[in-house]
């Protein structure tokens, strides 16, 4: 047996008992071992070949968060109705810098989602090269239908709790799903009301009092950014390729925007109650009414399709995830950038069996272990959400030292960083895949290099 074949072995079978041990644990906790069992499958060979990082018992520390706050959110609606929602604020890792995650509203929320959010998060950060450390947060509520009004007494009421224990230099939490403008202003208000301060505790702060330049779109922007470098890699462009954008809010109305930008055809997306399908793909002004169905009238994708003669819509069917016949659409690029597992072994098929050659995903962890099973081991170009999606939190990263700095810098230079951050997320995944031979350039990739800056700060911290 040649010597990588027996340092495979070896690390296969440290990574199954870490993940047993993992299980053990955390037993009703899916979407975290998911997420745990991804980078294991990943990192086995750096495991195998590193004794240091066995010794001090690495991995089995950064499984475990440094420390996990659950509260209770009290708010009242405009009918004087209270009601009463549980938030958490999982601080997984601090080795690299601040914890830094964002914060998500959504009736899914659980700590097994936002310990899975928080420890792809540590992996996120540390690709883009900043000091960041990584954590998540959030609240079990569903805000749909809610008013401003409500959203801002649930806001505050959150932040009345979660200030203690944030800060600049602590815990800087960020958007999310659900987490906006909107909800960003009246989080941060409430901050600044009850400690007395004007800090870079929260990114996506409004571009006039503190916000980046380009930080609603950065995420979107940075995902096409990523799959642009990674064709590029093979020798091709997005320009003329058909895509396929799930989901319709912030990151996917900004990546559509870019790949139209780019000459790419956006053939359709999909929301909650469906999706569309434009054959000659979507134009920025119907990109620019989508946006304001989504964000102002905080309406459907069918709202929009009806006013809109050259674009089909199919309603999700009732008892079913609906997106079946979004992935069947012949395509040559998807980016799913919903929600996690949005897509299953089922849709995976459908995507190779329509065509498709690049997979990046906008969304964490959309695919489910068996859709990534599959993609895995055909020919398919896999960009995985810690480093296509990572442009996002890199530009909160500058947002905060702006912030420190008390600096403002222009779109475009914000722009120039964004690209640059992206490239050398995508060298730094084929750089560590080169180094320890793994077939999976960017998913493996991006797992190693992530996992061994944390190591090796976690290493050079001590027991702590």
């Amino acid at each position: 047996m040649s010597q990588i074949a027996t340092r495979t072995s070896e690390g296969e079978k440290i990574t199954s008992d870490l993940l047993d041990a993992v299980e053990e644990r955390n037993p009703h906790e899916p979407e975290f071992i998911q997420a745990v069992r991804g980078v294991l499958r990943s990192i086995h060979p750096v495991l195998a070949k590193r004794e240091d990082l066995r010794e001090h018992r690495i991995f089995e520390r950064l499984v475990e968060p440094e420390r996990v706050i659950q509260f209770r959110v009290p708010w009242q609606d405009d009918s004087g109705e209270l009601h009463i929602n549980r938030g958490w604020r999982v601080q997984f890792s601090s080795a690299l810098g601040p914890y830094k995650g964002g914060l998500r509203f959504h009736p899914s929320v659980n700590l097994s989602v936002l310990k899975f959010l928080g420890f792809e998060q540590i992996f996120k950060n540390a690709l883009t090269m900043l000091p960041l450390g990584g954590g998540k947060g959030g609240c079990d509520l569903d805000p749909k239908g809610l008013s401003d009004h409500e959203i801002m007494r649930f806001c505050q009421s959150l932040m009345s709790e979660l200030y203690r224990h944030i800060g600049a230099d602590t815990d800087v939490p960020a958007g999310d799903i659900n987490v906006g403008a909107r909800e960003i202003g009246y989080l941060f208000g409430q901050y600044k009301r009850l400690s007395n301060r004007f800090d870079g505790v929260i990114t996506g702060k409004g571009d006039g009092w503190g916000g980046s330049k380009l930080r609603p779109e950065a995420t979107g922007y940075g995902l096409i950014y990523f799959a642009a470098t990674m064709l590029e890699d093979h020798g091709d462009t997005l320009k003329g390729k058909r895509c396929l954008v799930s989901g319709a809010g912030n990151v996917s109305q900004y990546a559509v925007k870019k790949l139209i930008e780019m000459d790419a055809k956006v053939i359709a997306m999909s929301d909650s109650s469906g999706y569309i399908v434009a054959e000659d793909g979507l134009t920025i002004d119907q990109v620019e009414a989508i946006m304001h169905v989504k964000n102002e009238q905080r309406d459907s994708l069918e709202s929009f399709a009806t006013d809109e003669g050259d674009v089909e819509f199919h309603q999700r069917e009732k008892g079913s995830d609906g997106t079946s016949g979004f992935w069947s659409i012949e395509a040559d690029c998807v980016f799913p950038c919903a929600t996690q597992n949005e897509v299953g072994k089922s849709e995976a098929k459908a995507m190779l069996d329509s065509g498709v050659k690049l997979i990046a995903e906008g969304a964490n962890m959309p695919l489910n272990a068996e859709a990534m099973e599959l993609v895995r081991e055909s020919e398919m170009i896999v960009g995985p959400a810690k480093a296509a999606n990572a442009g996002g939190v890199a530009v909160s990263g500058l947002e905060m030292s702006q912030n420190s700095q008390r600096q403002h810098w222009s779109r475009e230079d914000v722009d120039e960083r964004l690209k640059s951050i992206m490239r050398t997320i995508h060298d730094r995944c084929t750089e560590a895949a080169e180094a320890y031979e793994v077939k999976d350039t960017y998913v493996d990739g991006a797992n190693i290099a992530g996992f061994l800056r944390v190591a090796e700060a976690m290493k050079s911290q001590g027991l702590v």
